[in-house]
């Protein structure tokens, strides 16, 4: 139980009808979630507006209510609290109620369009092995020192992200690496939050279904450096066009990394093949297990994170030696007849270029690259003919097939896609929508030596058609079809 004149703590009111000095038992933004004694942020979502449901929640014992337009109908019994913006309020008010977790953990972001997921994940597993109890928050799951918990957005809302942080102050987590998406920042759900220090990876074109242009997909991102405070850190990416962008404003201190320019940290890849990287970091060369020059960006920017949280400069390069990356990012996946499997997360025109660039760099120049490629529904739909023009440039030959059609036609999704093929890569590409026939035909089109790269769905383990979330696991699939292929 909290007062709720303290969880009210620095928020923006205009208006408060009733009495405040009285204890809430639970906040919630979904009203089938209200229970007696609960604060109720009535949010305007993309799809409802929780101002609807105020009713509801009043008939089911909620004695506080924060909105951005007072009901028409108020119960005396009430307090009801007129705010500018709800979904900013929600995250100041979650944030008090949970004890403000992040101030009493090192709370680091890492926003960017690719390499999130990665270097967050390197970060958690580097930080653990340096014996620190960490906790994770990303794409493909949520951790606690080694506890698992299931993820269902790249970023939580703020009533589940600050539960989840304040279950790692309260296991006693010293550090948190988090993911935070262009969504999070645009829908305030990282308000409230003390970071100790950001991390930007790179921008190129993505979610441009939600923030319609790339202007505002950029000042989405930058959005969050200019909430840093000057006792925090950021650190960015001197080879990204968008880099410097993004300190601009901010008042934390300011670093940056690369492998070009000039920047604070610096590397330079002296060899890359498919089993790892020779890496020269900060005057040293070293082999570690990911492989790609966008690999070496991802390690750079965990190597320059840990001097700048000042741990051991020997210490950290070596365990990030033997550290693998993330699930579903360049995973090799072994076949018994010497076809190479490569399984992927890619799913933006920049990521695939930069896996199949990779695999361009290191193959012997025989080999065929196969990709099998598709694209989301009810997504940015201007990104499908250019993903699928980078894949056939970039491919000896290329399977456009479904990945998420989610509420879409996945033959117009593709037909979409096709758009985007030149006349002269017209011969390279198949058009397959069924995903798994699509995985078996690559299979038996490839001869031993040549590489299918699976892009698209990663870590995910599911295929979402229609509403349904049906079993779908691009790994688990691609290893079967390559084992029952006979040579």
């Amino acid at each position: 139980m909290k007062l709720l004149q303290d969880i009210l703590y620095g928020v923006a009111i205009q208006q408060v009808q009733g009495s405040t000095a009285f204890e809430i038992d639970s906040i919630c933004f979904d009203s089938r979630q209200a229970a007696a004694s609960a604060l109720f942020v009535a949010v305007r979502g993309t799809v409802t507006d929780g101002h609807n449901y105020i009713a509801d929640v009043v008939a089911k014992g909620a004695t506080a209510i924060v909105c951005e337009e007072l009901p028409v109908s108020i119960n005396p019994a009430v307090c009801y609290v007129k705010v500018k913006d709800s979904a900013h309020a929600l995250g100041l008010i979650a944030s008090n109620f949970y004890d403000n977790p992040s101030s009493n953990i090192k709370l680091v972001g890492v926003t960017g369009t690719n390499g999130k997921t990665t270097v967050a994940t390197l970060l958690y597993k580097l930080f653990r092995e340096l014996g620190y109890k960490t906790g994770l928050i990303s794409t493909v799951e949520n951790q606690i020192d080694g506890r698992i918990i299931p993820s269902t957005h790249t970023t939580p809302d703020q009533i589940a992200l600050n539960q989840l942080l304040s279950q790692m102050v309260d296991e006693g987590c010293d550090y948190c690496f988090m993911e935070v998406s262009s969504h999070a920042v645009a829908q305030h759900r990282i308000v409230g939050l003390q970071f100790t220090g950001g991390i930007f990876t790179n921008l190129t074109h993505d979610h441009l279904d939600f923030h319609k242009t790339f202007a505002e997909y950029l000042k989405a991102k930058k959005a969050f450096f200019d909430g840093l405070d000057k006792s925090a850190f950021a650190l960015t990416n001197g080879d990204d066009k968008n880099g410097l962008v993004m300190l601009q404003n901010t008042n934390a201190h300011q670093k940056s990394y690369g492998l070009k320019g000039m920047a604070d940290f610096k590397a330079k890849i002296i060899e890359n093949h498919f089993s790892g990287l020779l890496l020269n970091i900060d005057g040293e060369e070293v082999w570690f297990k990911l492989v790609g020059s966008f690999n070496a960006y991802n390690l750079l920017a965990v190597f320059a994170t840990a001097m700048l949280l000042e741990q051991d400069r020997n210490k950290v390069l070596t365990i990030l030696s033997r550290l693998s990356g993330a699930e579903g990012r360049f995973e090799y996946v072994p076949s018994p007849n010497g076809i190479i499997g490569i399984v992927d997360y890619a799913h933006t025109p920049d990521a695939v270029q930069n896996v199949l660039s990779t695999i361009q760099d290191i193959r012997s120049g025989t080999e065929q690259v196969i990709t099998i490629i598709g694209c989301g529904g009810d997504r940015d739909k201007t990104k499908r003919p250019v993903m699928a023009q980078v894949a056939c440039d970039w491919s000896d030959k290329v399977i456009l097939t479904s990945d998420n059609p989610r509420s879409e036609d996945p033959e117009q999704i593709i037909r979409d896609m096709e758009e985007g093929v030149s006349p002269v890569n017209k011969r390279k590409a198949l058009h397959i929508a069924d995903r798994k026939e699509a995985i078996r035909t690559a299979c038996h089109l490839a001869k031993p030596g040549d590489i299918i790269v699976l892009a698209g769905k990663g870590h995910e383990k599911y295929q979402e058609i229609k509403g349904v979330r049906n079993v779908f696991d691009d790994k688990q699939i691609l290893s079967e079809a390559l084992n029952d292929v006979q040579m």
